[in-house]
């Protein structure tokens, strides 16, 4: 059985898609865009993009119930993969220990002109 995940900490869905779905013990988090929730605006350049991104995902795992450790799967999307370098290091400083799995490419464009996009897979910790 699936269960919707909806959080006002995180920007609405820009689409027809749910923020985030839970099903069977795993978490799929939807691209995260870097809007500020409350502003509704992006900030500038990929670093703080990258940071809002994660802020996002932090919001829908704690309303779901899980925390940064559960994730195991991340998926980048960059504008410029020439911006892998300053997302990386906004990306280690948020996944400290035992980061995930993760795979980042470079896009021909992204929603609202985003910089970076975010998705997130998370399981519960047996």
């Amino acid at each position: 059985m699936k269960k919707i995940i909806a959080t006002a900490e995180a920007p609405a869905a820009v689409g027809p898609y749910s923020q985030a779905v839970e099903a069977g013990g795993t978490l799929y988090i939807s691209g995260q865009l870097p809007i500020d929730p409350a502003t509704k605006s992006m900030p500038d350049g990929v670093k703080a993009q990258t940071e809002q991104s994660l802020k996002n995902i932090a919001a829908i795992l704690e309303k779901a119930g899980y925390t940064k450790n559960d994730v195991v799967k991340s998926t980048v999307l960059l504008q410029n993969i020439a911006d892998f370098g300053a997302m990386n290091e906004v990306y280690a400083a948020f996944y400290t220990e035992n980061p995930p799995a993760r795979v980042a490419y470079e896009v021909a464009a992204l929603p609202l002109g985003a910089l970076v996009e975010i998705e997130t897979v998370a399981v519960k910790a047996e």
